[in-house]
């Protein structure tokens, strides 16, 4: 005798819809709708939750620069010449050519953010492995001037030619250095 193991989602399918031949009823119809969209989440935070694991990975290399995630939703600190910064990644959207998103740098503790320039770099990620694949990268520099008046974030956009959103799996920021002004610059 085979034994069939049936996942959660569908054993309580089967259980809701019971024997009977007549239509279910609103209740049962919303149930269905209710483990549908649980289920959606579930996928969607163990996407993040994968996307985490492998962010955390790469930032445990400090002197490769900050790698940002778009699935992991997350913020990644970074020690630079200008002094340690909060990186992060939002608003990943589909542009003609690739992706748009916005890229927010702030200073610890509402510190004045200084003038600076960086390279950013992104890419895929091999979907087995979960590791960039740097041959197809696409870079390109950040810069960052002095705001009229002190901030401490700032909000750069980016277009990331080359990617759609579902391709993208990671932007780097690196060499992050001070901008000097046009004055101090040899």
């Amino acid at each position: 005798m085979t034994f069939r193991m049936l996942s959660a989602s569908a054993a309580f399918s089967l259980l809701l819809s019971g024997c009977s031949a007549t239509p279910p009823s609103p209740q049962v119809n919303a149930l269905h709708q209710e483990v549908s969209q649980l289920n959606q989440q579930m996928r969607t935070l163990t996407h993040q939750a994968t996307a985490l694991e492998i962010q955390g990975q790469l930032n445990g290399q400090l002197n490769q620069g900050a790698w940002l995630l778009p699935q992991a939703k997350t913020p990644v600190e970074l020690e630079t010449q200008v002094g340690k910064l909060r990186l992060s990644l939002a608003h990943v959207r589909g542009e003609p050519g690739g992706s748009r998103a916005e890229l927010t740098i702030a200073a610890p503790e509402n510190q004045p953010l200084p003038a600076l320039r960086a390279q950013v770099v992104w890419g895929e990620l091999d979907p087995a492995s979960g590791k960039p694949l740097e041959a197809e990268s696409v870079s390109q520099p950040l810069t960052v001037p002095a705001g009229l008046t002190p901030r401490s974030t700032v909000t750069v956009p980016l277009r990331l030619n080359g990617f759609n959103p579902q391709q993208l799996g990671y932007v780097r920021i690196h060499q992050v250095e001070p901008l000097l002004s046009a004055s101090t610059q040899p």
